[in-house]
């Protein structure tokens, strides 16, 4: 079984691009993830390559930049090329399947989401598809 899930923060902007036949996105980070057992007064990071795909990986340039903190579920991935000079390098890159944004970086206010972030903030008209809100009513709750 290969499974990763990582929580980390953004070490720089993700980049954006698009693949050659299927003009599918590819979007590319490196995510900060603290280490837990470092000596006290010490904080040691692992800095790891994470890679999304489709929608999500536009996503991740949209609304995400250095420092912002995530959740990435996925796997390893690892793989090697050949440098111009005939040098050959290995690569181990973390496929996320899964991104989720904890907060995010604003240029404005360096802080967590705000009400426009998102174009307009969270309510009923921006509901993900199916979704349908409860009813007040709590008479039917057996506790």
């Amino acid at each position: 079984m290969n499974s990763v899930v990582l929580v980390g923060n953004l070490a720089r902007d993700p980049e954006l691009r698009f693949t050659a036949g299927s003009g599918k996105a590819v979007a590319t980070f490196s995510l900060a993830v603290n280490r837990p057992f470092a000596k006290e007064g010490q904080q040691n990071a692992d800095f790891l390559r994470i890679v999304v795909f489709g929608k999500s990986a536009e996503n991740c340039a949209n609304y995400l930049s250095k420092g912002s903190k995530v959740a990435i579920q996925g796997r390893i991935q690892t793989g090697s090329y050949e440098t111009s000079t005939g040098e050959k390098r290995y690569t181990t890159d973390i496929v996320a399947d899964r991104v989720e944004f904890l907060s995010r970086v604003n240029k404005e206010n360096q802080g967590g989401f705000g009400q426009d972030d998102f174009g307009g903030g969270f309510n009923n008209n921006n509901n993900p598809e199916g979704f349908q809100a409860l009813d007040d009513d709590d008479d039917d709750i057996p506790f």
